[in-house]
């Protein structure tokens, strides 16, 4: 190659671009600046950057707005009263818990049980359970002095969680071997009604039979004196286990108490005396009940009408059906059936027939349907 042209071509591949000048301009254009040094530029942008952070620049949510302004109120030196005054006035659970834990933070500063309260009930309401449950191990293990209305919530939101139930009688149990805090009645009713919801079946009600009689006698044995409604659940229990001489013991000692029995005593006692197949004496508390105005729920009507009818004492439980329709109840199905075809069966086919009529223009809740099936149900049996 000659060396005239070697001088062209080493010339013109030194040269720099112009098209890709003008791009790298427009892509990476220069600092219109009348700075010539790159340090001062990018000491420039430094400053500026933190004079003004982007997080000024962003606009402040209602809910940090109200934190602040909360936050703003406490005082230098503010108290557990204090900090309790401020929760007991937020609307948002979520508000109230960032304020409880800011102030925990602190210097000289710690949570009290009274803020303790006032924050697991706000979270509680809020059904904010997780975090409830959260303080609730923190009081536990220790974090403040506890009081006997502090442990009662405690206990209440764990009977209310099915994965808590354990843990209330924890508490319970650390209550018994406090000096300060020992249970109460209310602390007494809040584990015998979460007992008293697991009675589902049998077998069942003699597995927590035994918790409700040990709460029982550890509750007389610490002095507390039991009002008729923890009672009406402690006899609820024996008679649901068909234990109705212990429910009798219980029922014969609310005099002792001061204590007068209701329509809910007497209702658990014949339901249970006339399921243990001791009718008589069932009659004869439903028939006391009455005596003095009381009224029984539907289901303990029924129950000592079905269990007379097949104790074949029709008239009996006819008086009681007719009693029960006096106080605007209806019975179900299965009780009509047990009485009209317990007298069909003992050749007293026309008396039912008649009942059954009595009983439509008495029943006011008693369909088409309903009556249909009965009737039908009668010519059936009389045919056999």
């Amino acid at each position: 190659m000659p060396a005239t042209l070697r001088r062209v071509l080493t010339a013109t591949l030194r040269r720099p671009n112009i098209l890709s000048t003008l791009y790298s301009r427009r892509v990476n254009p220069e600092p219109s600046f009348p700075f010539t040094l790159s340090s001062l530029y990018h000491r420039l942008i430094s400053s500026s950057a933190a004079q003004n952070p982007p997080d000024s620049f962003r606009t402040r949510t209602p809910l940090e707005k109200q934190f602040e302004t909360w936050v703003q109120k406490l005082k230098p030196g503010f108290g557990p009263p204090d900090v309790d005054e401020a929760l007991k006035a937020q609307s948002d659970p979520d508000l109230a818990l960032d304020i409880f834990r800011w102030t925990a933070q602190q210097r000289n500063y710690k949570h009290d049980q009274a803020t303790y309260l006032t924050m697991i009930k706000i979270l509680i309401n809020g059904r904010r359970y997780r975090q409830a449950e959260t303080l609730l191990e923190e009081v536990i293990a220790g974090a403040c002095e506890i009081s006997v209305p502090l442990y009662n919530s405690i206990i209440r939101f764990c009977c209310g969680r099915k994965m808590l139930f354990n843990r209330a009688f924890d508490v319970y149990k650390k209550m018994l071997n406090s000096e300060d805090c020992k249970p109460t009645l209310e602390t007494y009713a809040l584990l015998l009604n979460s007992l008293l919801r697991r009675f589902h079946n049998m077998h069942v009600c003699y597995v927590y039979l035994r918790a409700v009689r040990s709460l029982a006698k550890q509750m007389k044995a610490s002095g507390v004196i039991p009002d008729t409604f923890v009672l009406n659940m402690i006899i609820k229990a024996y008679s649901k286990c068909l234990e109705v001489d212990e429910a009798l013991k219980v029922f014969r000692e609310m005099g002792l108490y001061g204590c007068e029995p209701n329509a809910y005593t007497y209702g658990y006692i014949a339901k249970g005396l006339c399921e243990k197949g001791r009718v008589g004496q069932g009659l004869g508390f439903y028939k006391e009940m009455r005596g003095k105005g009381l009224v029984p729920s539907s289901s303990t009507y029924m129950i000592v009408i079905c269990s007379l009818a097949m104790e074949r004492r029709y008239e009996d439980a006819t008086e009681v059906l007719f009693d029960m329709l006096s106080n605007a109840m209806s019975p179900d199905l299965l009780t009509y059936k047990t009485l009209l075809e317990g007298l069909c069966r003992d050749g007293k086919g026309e008396e039912a027939f008649d009942l059954l009529e009595n009983f439509r223009s008495r029943d006011r809740a008693m369909n088409e349907k309903t009556y249909k099936t009965l009737l039908n149900t009668l010519h059936f049996v009389n045919r056999e």
